[in-house]
């Protein structure tokens, strides 16, 4: 190992500018390790297989082919879902062609959906897209479209059309738009379960506004639901009515006006989104740290549910009978709006927005009770308290909680964990178990997919998502010592994030491998590899995904050099590898979505692609 070049040295040798920063020369050889060669195979299968899914899936103008409808089931939201955490494949150095197909199906499904209309749902007779945004559904729905798109910055943030749709979809929720009143700012609410770029639907909601116009199901689709009939979704769906006022999903919006603050640094989408998360973090504070489900119109918990901060639609006493068993389903989806307080967090580095959601968790599990002998939980509650006991502890979150904190009370809320234990150093077989797991779903999911004999007709779109997301956890995991996009509507948090200046880009140089094999509140360690026996590599090293953290040190071989930033470089010789471990500070910036070498550069709409 050799130090320091500067990284504007390193990026001249790659033919790009920069400011300068620490760079280290690696020459040490390491032969390929098993995991190394792992990564490389599992980024070039689920590539492969993105191939497959668009070639058999998608037509020419990227629309999916599929049977157009409206709803929860086969809705416009699933037809984009089935390219979840391909922008992301990509930010992690797969091929160029990944984000071009991507991009191809995000603009097709825009297109499509926008002109597809309903005839007996009311809100989607003009367009089940208005303004290129769902016209009015909820958060559980609208953020599963908005998944893909919420990470396209990552390797995409100059696009002008990117750029224009970020500001535009913010401004559905900070009152910017008259034909989308969706926030309340006297109150800090978003005035619906339904809501989007028409605004809230201030009724209640009937089963066909979810299951949207009658179809033929019997011998034609098989139904995620499992329904038999249009007349079992209508079923269904019937207590999904208590959806006026605010509800812990709309948080989930609030990662529309965080791309639009990493992109702009316009310091109106910061404060909106912390006057709205602060909203209800104030509210679960006055609830015995409990977060309610429903608020009213005039901003008090229960709003039209009676008073009941357990009521509305996926709150706490959310049951529903379902119609094809007779049997009571629980579907209490309050924890879905920590995102917010993850964006928030991502914001401050304030421990106040995790707080609240550790004492829920305490709060939840204080209601334990002992039946025949064994220790049950709560997972509901209701007019006669808390209900729906499970042998297994409450613990909804905790894994994003101690990500965040990296507080060891916060890791005991988790249990067992085979990632943290590795990181733990207490799981050496982690790494190679986790990618050899991906390669085969990988291999599975293309075999099914090309086994699947649907037709276009006989097709909901939500039937081919299931062959198009990429299995792409472990390369989250451990490359970047990051957090999988299990969460709808989640940006990337990890504690490194790779680019290659010699093709300008995002993601691992081609060759190049990582392993990141422990992590505290204060350091990092990862391995670095050139698989290629015969050309070297360099990469950018960004502490963040969003450049939130900061490089105090970096450490390699025995040798330490002072870190000044965001970023380091690194050129590794022909086949060779090392150890690097990083001091950082986090969450000491705000975060942005420029690239390295752009950073504190403002580009006009002109230059940008």
């Amino acid at each position: 190992m050799r130090c320091p070049l500067s990284l504007a040295a390193l990026l001249a040798l790659a033919g790009t500018p920069a400011a300068a920063e620490v760079t280290v020369s690696v020459e040490r050889p390491m032969s390929p390790p098993a995991w190394a060669l792992l990564e490389r195979a599992l980024l070039e299968a689920n590539t492969q297989a993105c191939r497959g899914f668009a070639g058999r899936y998608q037509d020419a103008r990227g629309y999916l082919r599929c049977t157009e409808r409206w709803g929860a089931i086969g809705g416009p939201a699933d037809a984009i879902a089935c390219c979840t955490d391909w922008p992301l494949l990509h930010a992690l150095g797969a091929p160029d062609d990944v984000l071009a197909l991507y991009k191809k199906a995000w603009e097709g499904h825009l297109v499509q959906y926008s002109a597809a209309r309903t005839r007996e749902v009311p809100l989607a007779r003009d367009g089940m897209y208005y303004k290129e945004f769902p016209v009015m559904f909820d958060w559980l729905h609208n953020a599963e479209g908005l998944t893909p798109f919420n990470v396209q910055g990552l390797s995409d943030p100059d696009n002008r059309a990117f750029r224009r749709r970020t500001r535009r979809f913010a401004g559905f929720y900070l009152g910017e738009d008259p034909g989308a009143p969706n926030y309340d700012r006297e109150h800090r609410i978003i005035r619906g379960l339904f809501n989007g770029s028409r605004g809230p639907l201030l009724r209640k909601a009937t089963a066909v506004d979810w299951a949207g116009d009658p179809l033929e199901v019997e011998n034609r689709f098989r139904l995620r639901h499992g329904d038999r009939s249009y007349g079992e979704m209508l079923q269904h769906f019937k207590g999904y009515t208590d959806i006026v006022g605010d509800t812990p999903l709309n948080l989930l919006s609030t990662t529309l006006a965080l791309n639009a603050y990493m992109l702009e640094n316009d310091e109106k989408y910061r404060r909106w989104l912390l006057e709205y998360v602060d909203a209800w973090r104030e509210r679960m504070t006055a609830n015995d740290n409990l977060i309610p489900t429903t608020i009213g119109l005039d901003g008090k918990v229960g709003g039209a549910c009676g008073g009941k901060w357990y009521g509305g639609v996926y709150g706490w006493a959310f049951s529903i009978t379902d119609p094809r068993t007779g049997a009571i389903a629980h579907r209490n989806r309050h924890d879905k709006g920590f995102v917010g307080f993850m964006n928030a967090y991502l914001l401050t580095g304030d421990d106040r927005y995790l707080a609240p959601w550790r004492k829920q968790i305490d709060a939840v599990n204080a209601q334990k009770k002992e039946v025949d002998g064994e220790v049950m939980y709560p997972t509901m509650h209701g007019d006669k308290g808390w209900y729906a006991y499970t042998p297994r502890k409450y613990a909804r979150n905790a894994r994003e909680l101690y990500y965040l904190s990296m507080k060891a009370e916060d890791r005991a809320r988790v249990g067992p964990d085979r990632w943290l234990a590795y990181l733990e150093g207490e799981d050496p077989g982690y790494p190679e178990d986790a990618l050899r797991a991906d390669l085969e779903r990988v291999r599975a999911r293309v075999k099914a997919m090309w086994a699947d004999l649907t037709t276009p007709d006989t097709r909901l779109a939500d039937d081919p998502v299931v062959f198009g997301m990429p299995d792409i956890t472990s390369l989250v995991e451990l490359t970047t010592g990051g957090l999988p996009l299990r969460r709808l509507g989640s940006v990337l948090h990890c504690r490194l994030r790779y680019f290659d200046p010699a093709t300008r880009r995002a993601g691992l140089p081609e060759d190049v491998a990582a392993l990141v094999e422990k992590q505290t509140a204060d350091s990092v360690s990862v391995t670095l590899v050139n698989v290629n026996q015969f050309a070297p590599r360099t990469l950018v090293v960004q502490a963040g995904a969003y450049a939130e953290h900061e490089v105090v040190e970096v450490e390699v071989g025995g040798r330490k050099e002072k870190g000044d930033g965001t970023h380091f470089g690194v050129r590794l010789a022909p086949g060779a590898g090392a150890r690097l471990t990083l001091r950082m500070r986090r969450y000491a910036n705000q975060p942005r979505l420029a690239f390295p070498w752009d950073a504190g550069r403002v580009m006009s709409d002109r230059e940008r692609p």
